[in-house]
């Protein structure tokens, strides 16, 4: 894929994010340490304290025993201009599984808490909810960051240069959808290769996970992210971790909201290889909130 060194800087810097450093390490807590990049909205992204605190607890493992589930809860909004403590809890250690709980704090108080399951690999059955027909190739599609008018909503709302995203059905920065329906499809990859570390890009799905993954809500009502009045915060996140992918090949991401009620929404969402493989399974609770 062509490179730019604006795309190397960002994707580099979020290496050196979930690159965490070692505390302490007791029998049955361990401490890690580590940093923020920056974000236009002066709030740390949930997919990066989600990631980091996947690292943290894998660090704690055996390389082949890997995550194959998480739920976690946002407690409170991180400062990404503040470092992140994340203290692990090893819950458990079986004969294939373990279980272990992650915390990330600041100035001493919670702002993430997950609870992650790791298995070792082994046979049993196999089946997969097929990728969707007829979506349109991601070459064929505009990226968010190329529209015009919306590159620099875009920038402004999120720090979305470390990943190429394309809508298939168009973005929701500055006007609601058209058709108004629970669902979308979003291409995404990181735009510069990494390394070919499974656990880095297990947890870079991880990472972009949190992206776009409310806007099933959003399109569902003709809500978009600059609506005067609008007030989004995710709640919640659980994730499952089916079959490995890499993360700078482009990824589909299928969207969908079952319902909205009492001021949250749930959000859905398949993630597929582009050969139609399914890697991993998403759900998301959000408080969504508009001026009228």
């Amino acid at each position: 894929m062509p490179v730019d060194d604006q795309a190397e800087g960002l994707v580099r810097q979020l290496l050196d994010v979930l690159d965490l450093d070692t505390a302490t390490a007791r029998t049955t807590e361990d401490i890690f340490t580590g940093s923020s990049h920056s974000m236009p909205n002066g709030r740390i992204y949930g997919g990066q304290v989600l990631a980091q605190s996947l690292v943290a607890a894998e660090r704690t493992l055996p390389a082949q025993r890997t995550v194959h589930s998480m739920h976690g809860y946002f407690l409170r909004p991180g400062d990404p201009a503040h470092g992140i403590t994340i203290a692990v809890d090893r819950i458990h250690d079986g004969r294939s599984f373990s279980t272990r709980r992650s915390q990330a704090y600041q100035n001493g108080v919670p702002i993430f808490s997950m609870i992650a399951s790791f298995q070792d690999d082994s046979p049993g059955l196999e089946h997969a909810e097929p990728m969707p027909d007829g979506v349109p190739e991601p070459e064929s599609l505009v990226p968010d960051l190329e529209r015009e008018g919306e590159a620099a909503t875009a920038a402004r709302m999120l720090s979305i240069g470390v990943l190429d995203v394309r809508h298939v059905t168009g973005p929701l920065w500055l006007e609601g959808a058209e058709e108004r329906v629970p669902r979308q499809c979003v291409w995404m990859r990181l735009r510069v290769p990494i390394p070919d570390d499974p656990a880095l890009h297990r947890a870079v799905l991880a990472y972009l996970s949190d992206t776009t993954i409310q806007e099933s809500i959003l399109r569902a009502h003709g809500t978009y992210w600059t609506m005067p009045g609008l007030k989004v915060a995710s709640l919640d996140h659980a994730m499952w971790w089916h079959r490995p992918a890499r993360v700078d090949d482009w990824l589909l991401y299928v969207q969908d909201s079952p319902n909205a009620r009492n001021g949250r929404g749930l959000a859905r969402g398949r993630i597929y290889t582009r050969d139609g493989t399914l890697v991993a399974t998403v759900a998301q609770e959000i408080m969504f909130r508009t001026a009228g």
